[in-house]
């Protein structure tokens, strides 16, 4: 829900409730930002569900007061209240989610091992952890899932001390996908695949937030994108918006990977 894609890339006088209807009649999946900033409700995610078509798929993005705010320490009851602020409401519409680490985060093993290993491998093992909330969430909890499906997790990082050959190493022993970000040079760039997902956020390869692709730049990711789904899930996500070029860079790039 960006004001400036009103009228651009959603058509004048589109009801703003039909916003999130329009995008997934053109697009497979999008990125929830909004849980980054704060703790969602579940009647948030059914109604994003009910919105959108079977196939639609949803990554989440994990709360910044875990990554930014408690640097990833003592995570239990922050990660049992971001399952039970309704993320297990999306049903098999969930897809992974993403951890993103403050540019001033460096490079701990032992730190992401541990957060590593409290997260749950599963929608039952979140649904478990879920009733673990604090006070907080009392009253506007969901505890429950619709069946077992395994979760996947996606970490993002910005600091030059994790270009270690260590760290993917770190990712592939805990099955975490380490994010590919094209950020115009400004964070460390990575392409290993360490788990069974590829993930993938292009922010603007000439200026941060706000460069649009041009054909070229689309047609090489188009070629890593099948070079890298012979064995991996891809999902590939557009942050660029600050001149609304993220959905129309989506929609070329389905273009080219359509066939």
């Amino acid at each position: 829900m960006y004001p400036p894609w009103r009228g651009e890339f959603y058509p004048k006088g589109l009801a703003h409730r039909r916003e999130l209807e329009y995008l997934a009649g053109r697009l497979r999946s999008v990125e929830i930002n909004g849980s980054f900033y704060a703790l969602q409700r579940p009647a948030s995610y059914q109604a994003w569900s009910a919105q959108t078509p079977d196939d639609f798929v949803f990554s989440v993005k994990g709360p910044r007061f875990i990554t930014h705010m408690k640097r990833l320490l003592e995570p239990e009851t922050l990660l049992a209240n971001f399952f039970a602020s309704g993320v297990l409401a999306l049903g098999p519409k969930l897809g992974p989610v993403l951890w993103q680490l403050p540019p001033n985060f460096r490079y701990e093993p032992d730190r992401l091992a541990a957060f590593f290993r409290e997260l749950p491998r599963d929608t039952e093992e979140a649904a478990a952890l879920a009733t673990r909330h604090d006070e907080r969430l009392e009253g506007r909890a969901h505890l429950v899932t619709d069946a077992r499906r395994p979760l996947r997790y996606a970490l993002e990082v910005r600091h030059a001390s994790f270009q270690t050959d260590e760290f993917p190493a770190l990712l592939r022993e805990h099955h975490i996908a380490l994010v590919t970000a094209d950020s115009a040079g400004h964070w460390p760039y990575f392409e290993q695949p360490t788990a069974d997902l590829v993930y993938l956020r292009l922010h603007g390869d000439a200026e941060l937030y706000t460069s649009g692709y041009t054909d070229e730049a689309l047609d090489r990711w188009a070629s890593k994108i099948r070079s890298w789904r012979a064995a991996h899930d891809v999902f590939c996500y557009f942050d660029n918006d600050v001149k609304v070029r993220a959905p129309a860079d989506a929609m070329a790039l389905t273009r080219r990977l359509a066939g």
